[in-house]
């Protein structure tokens, strides 16, 4: 017997609810479908970086099939880490890969974009982070301190594009799916934050800067670049700044309520591309990032580019 249209409807919402939208994208509003299908550009840096400085491979040697016909990234590298770090940057690719599958269940998704990983591309970061070249250049692959600052730069700003994006999204399997990638990510940097506020005295040799100094640095850079005012900390700051106004020691980043701060989109690229703009991509994508959101900006720049 044929199901009414009004029965029909209300399994429909029952599946929603219950975060069954059988793997496709069918009973998403394409404004869902556009914000989780944006944080695959950074789930895919991070897995590839994570990957490659644990296992010295990536998504084309682990699991060809996530990266769907993408270029391979530029200048990546196996990393010289102790066996503890090693082991627990190995546990990140692997919660990465996870992490795009589970968006690509719910969305189509899109290929790997060109992603630039080279100790170049992170040295830029650090220069531009202190106004001035570090010389010798900062190569992330070096140790593990280096390692974990240039760690430092990447999972928060995708676990803030998570909390921006959760209150814009319209359905219940959308919310779901972004706490859950949002506990993980936070997870990851809670657990990075920790490792560099244990070192937060340690010089960042060869150079005369603290790793705290390090981190204050890079969140001030992320700060500038996302031009929406103090959304990032570094693991020391004003007793002032931190939790309840009281302490100065600053593990975990938030408000003045010690709640996560949120990111749009258009943030997120500004940061990653280094440049300032969203429509200006450079950075860790050379190419810019993809997804709806990504490429509608950088049609804005193309277009004022021939009018």
């Amino acid at each position: 017997m044929a199901l009414s249209t009004s029965a029909a409807a209300l399994i429909t919402s029952l599946l929603l609810v219950l975060g069954g939208s059988s793997g496709d994208s069918e009973n998403l509003p394409q404004s869902d479908i556009n914000l989780l299908e944006f944080p695959l550009n950074l789930e895919y840096l991070e897995a590839e970086f994570f990957a490659w400085g644990a296992l010295g491979r990536g998504l084309d040697s682990l699991a060809p099939s996530l990266a769907m016909g993408g270029p391979s990234p530029i200048g990546v590298n196996k990393a010289h880490l102790t066996p503890v770090i090693r082991d627990i940057i190995a546990q990140f690719a692997f919660q990465e890969f996870g992490h795009l599958r589970a968006i690509k269940k719910a969305v189509k998704g899109f290929p790997r974009p060109l992603l630039n990983l080279s100790a170049t591309s992170f040295a830029s970061v650090m220069n531009n982070a202190f106004e001035k070249p570090l010389v010798p250049s900062f190569d992330p692959y070096a140790n593990d301190i280096n390692y974990l600052l240039a760690s430092y730069v990447i999972p928060y700003v995708g676990l803030t594009g998570y909390v921006g994006a959760n209150p814009k999204l319209q359905t219940p399997s959308s919310r779901k799916l972004v706490a859950g990638l949002l506990g993980v990510e936070s997870g990851q940097d809670a657990v990075l934050r920790t490792l560099l506020y244990e070192r937060g005295n340690v010089r960042v040799l060869p150079y005369k800067y603290t790793v705290a100094e390090f981190t204050n640095k890079i969140s001030n850079l992320r700060n500038k670049l996302g031009k929406e005012g103090l959304k990032d900390e570094g693991l020391i700051v004003k007793p002032v700044e931190g939790a309840e106004g009281k302490i100065a020691g600053n593990v975990l980043v938030g408000d003045q309520y010690s709640l996560s701060f949120g990111r749009t989109p258009e943030e997120i690229l500004r940061i990653v591309y280094g440049s300032g703009q969203e429509n200006n991509p450079g950075g860790f994508y050379p190419q810019g990032a993809d997804g709806q959101i990504a490429k509608s900006h950088l049609q804005t720049q193309s277009n004022k580019r021939f009018n």
